[in-house]
């Protein structure tokens, strides 16, 4: 797992901090896939981009890193990224390894708005894992969690997972205040709204230590919309949440789909 991240760093810094053409087609796959909507598959086109991302001045800052397995996710906020859609970008993106090679690529990106009703951003709070121990039992958490609440389409058992103090629950969901209670009222305002957020499958789960990156497809009003959640865990218990959240478009650059 840990050479696994260390693989993909060092692709990322290739791809996205140096533009470094050679380097970028020694560690990716010629197979490359790619799930990006607007991206065609294969590393050709990445290294066709390469010139246009850096003209651009496209900048990245690591916020978290999390792997598991052949799977590694990071938490970046990207300046410049018109390119992508809008200058400021909140993103997770996920690579999967194989034979040594970064072999496949899925994200998703949300602009940042200029304020969030919790007063947290997007991307900050805690970046250290600890736990490693507990890594399957946190994810094992967070899939009851998405199955009950998220699938099952009620908030009726979330305080099996989530502590109802108030305080016990930080978020950063720029819609959300902080607290259980007040993800109950978001969900019901934006059903009120005709936005509601619906979930019909959870698609990848990521876990390392306290960390677990959840993808999961839904709708969000009539839009099919791809839903990427980053929960934090305390002594079996969710206690802190980050997402991205993105429309999956009708069209793509590829066949490969967003998941």
């Amino acid at each position: 797992m840990q050479e696994n991240k260390a693989l993909v760093l060092e692709a990322y810094s290739a791809l996205f901090v140096d533009f470094d053409r050679e380097k970028v087609a020694s560690m990716l796959a010629d197979d490359y896939v790619q799930h990006n909507p607007g991206v065609p598959t294969g590393l050709a086109p990445i290294l066709e981009v390469l010139p246009v991302l850096k003209e651009s001045g496209l900048t990245p800052t690591i916020h978290r890193v999390i792997a598991e397995g052949d799977l590694v996710a990071l938490h970046v906020t990207y300046e410049n990224a018109q390119f992508f859609g809008a200058p400021t970008l909140i993103a997770f993106d996920i690579f999967r390894v194989e034979n040594g090679l970064v072999a496949e690529h899925w994200d998703n990106l949300q602009a940042p708005p200029a304020e969030t009703a919790s007063g947290r951003s997007m991307t900050d709070g805690p970046t250290v894992i600890t736990g490693m121990e507990e890594a399957a039992s946190n994810k094992a958490v967070v899939a009851g969690f998405i199955d009950a609440v998220f699938l099952g389409g009620g908030l009726d058992a979330a305080t099996d997972y989530i502590d109802s103090d108030p305080s016990a629950y930080k978020q950063h969901n720029p819609l959300v205040p902080d607290g259980l209670s007040s993800l109950g009222q978001a969900l019901t305002s934006l059903a009120e709204q005709g936005r509601a957020w619906t979930f019909s499958k959870l698609h990848m789960a990521i876990a390392e230590g306290n960390f677990v990156l959840t993808v999961t497809e839904g709708r969000a009003g009539d839009a099919p919309t791809a839903f990427y959640d980053l929960w934090r865990l305390e002594d079996g218990k969710i206690v802190e949440h980050w997402d991205v959240i993105s429309a999956i478009p009708d069209e793509m650059a590829h066949e490969n789909g967003k998941f």
